[in-house]
């Protein structure tokens, strides 16, 4: 595990340091990462930045090729949903999780896979969205999606994940001034917007408590780079996080343990976030963070293998069971 993980944090940064790989777990690690979506920022700080770093050449070869098919894929994506929603005008609608990541924290788009495409609308605008998307060639997918849209759509190409709404019904408030603070999109049409970084965080929390922290690895490296805010480079997200405002809606929406979970397990992966890390842990009693610490974290922060974690429907529910209201800021 400590070999895995030490392979994980050299090449999953965005400056990894020029260390020799030669003895790393790759009969391991090549696999595990291209199920994470780790593959092709490894295959190109391998190519690009690390000369090899003594990697064998089929490790090498079969990353490119992730990363190769990961750079088409990702801008056929992209380009589809300007295509396909980039005329909309005078609607609200929010890309969400990868593919607002992909081009907001990560250096280059080939480097965050992006299995589907996330949208966040109002739920009375579901119907008019998914009739217009209907119009354009997306019909409904027959398999549910396990982060909970509400409709996922697909044109043989793209997946589109529609949620209505991402917070629950005794949170409408909340989740109206969540769209109300959303940031314009551009490039990508009139209608597009994308969270705020603090907002962005904790629906990022929310969705890895939501599936038990049984989600690709990727995850945390997007976690990573929102609690860093962005630095390499220059877009909405590339500021430092307002950590009070973090904590106050964590504590509003109900989601302190869920924030204390993600962010521990993300600086035990990544210790060099271990400042931000500790200025967006919530305070909770002594107690409740050792139970976490035991039963969530260390399990969901070990590598290799099947990281199940006891009781996951339990625990969903004590790590997103809602508080009483907090007013908001």
């Amino acid at each position: 595990m400590a070999a895995l993980l030490d392979t994980l944090r050299v090449l999953a940064s965005f400056q990894p340091p020029k260390v020799d790989l030669s003895s790393a777990p790759w009969d391991e690690y090549v696999d595990w990462a291209i199920a994470h979506g780790l593959g092709p920022l490894a295959a190109y700080n391998l190519e690009y930045r690390l000369g090899g770093a003594g990697a064998p050449q089929w490790a090498k070869d079969r990353l490119l090729s992730v990363y190769q098919g990961t750079a088409n894929d990702n801008v056929m994506k992209l380009v589809g949903l300007k295509r396909t929603l980039g005329e909309l005008a005078g609607r609200r609608i929010v890309v969400f999780d990868g593919a607002s990541f992909a081009e907001a924290l990560y250096p280059h788009v080939a480097f965050r896979p992006l299995p589907e495409i996330r949208l966040l609308v109002r739920r009375e605008d579901l119907d008019g969205l998914t009739g217009f998307l209907a119009s354009r060639g997306f019909h409904q997918s027959p398999h549910p999606d396990p982060a909970g849209a509400a409709m996922a759509l697909a044109d043989g190409r793209t997946e589109m994940c529609l949620h209505a709404g991402i917070l629950g019904d005794s949170l409408a408030a909340e989740e109206a001034e969540l769209l109300s603070r959303c940031l314009p999109l551009r490039a990508f049409g009139p209608s597009l917007f994308r969270l705020d970084l603090e907002d962005a965080t904790l629906a990022l929390c929310l969705h890895q408590a939501r599936v038990g922290y049984q989600l690709p690895t990727l995850s945390f490296v997007d976690l990573r780079e929102l609690l860093l805010g962005a630095p390499s480079l220059g877009g909405d997200y590339s500021r430092p996080p307002d950590f009070p405002l973090l904590l106050h809606r964590a504590k509003q929406w109900g989601l302190e343990r869920a924030l204390c979970c993600s962010v521990s397990i993300a600086a035990r992966l990544f210790p060099e976030i271990a400042e931000a890390a500790s200025r967006a842990s919530p305070q909770l009693r002594p107690s409740t963070r050792s139970l976490l610490e035991r039963l969530v974290v260390r399990p969901a922060s070990t590598l290799g293998g099947t990281r199940a974690i006891r009781g996951g429907d339990r625990l969903r529910r004590l790590l997103t069971a809602r508080r009483p209201r907090v007013p908001s800021r």
